[in-house]
């Protein structure tokens, strides 16, 4: 087995048989939700989701080349990292949005939210997240994940912002 597979994967993650790029998102939305739950500051769930963009970017950049060359495909399905780097960059500022008495069923919610626009804007790459694709080696599996990301965060603060608003 090759390391870089395995972290490629997610730990595995991506080698489940249905849907492995929404199985490699689920990290960073179980963390959001559990990190909420326990009251953690806005802070250090900001730092948690931080440190899932940057371990995700860094071992996609650094594991896809080599996944890629021996699956002979240039984004393969087994490649989920990404994913974990594109949905916790959904969740980064979001929880200075939220305020300080929220629920675990408001917690919940978000990190539902959060997840379901991420797995939209990755799965229908809106303009112009498709053409990202095209960068070389693991940058454009990870650039199109990362706009997706920030697309899904946009609208996620909005959604917050109005919501906590009413």
């Amino acid at each position: 087995m090759d390391w870089r597979r395995l972290i490629a994967s997610c730990f595995g993650l991506g080698w489940l048989p249905v849907a492995p790029g929404t199985w490699g998102s689920l990290p960073p939305v179980v963390a959001f939700a559990v990190l909420g739950h326990l009251d953690v500051s806005g802070a250090a769930v900001a730092a948690v989701m931080a440190a899932f963009v940057v371990a995700g970017s860094v071992a996609c950049v650094a594991c896809v080349p080599a996944v890629a060359a021996l699956a002979g495909k240039a984004d393969p399905g087994e490649v989920v990292v990404d994913e974990v780097a594109g949905q916790a960059l959904v969740f980064l500022v979001i929880p200075w949005l939220l305020p300080a008495d929220v629920s675990l069923k408001q917690c919940c919610l978000v990190a539902a939210l959060g997840f379901l626009l991420f797995r939209v804007f990755d799965i229908t790459k809106p303009w112009p997240i498709r053409k990202l694709e095209s960068l070389p080696d693991g940058w454009g599996v990870l650039a199109d994940d990362l706009l997706a990301g920030v697309f899904a965060a946009v609208v996620l603060a909005v959604v917050v912002k109005l919501w906590m608003a009413a």
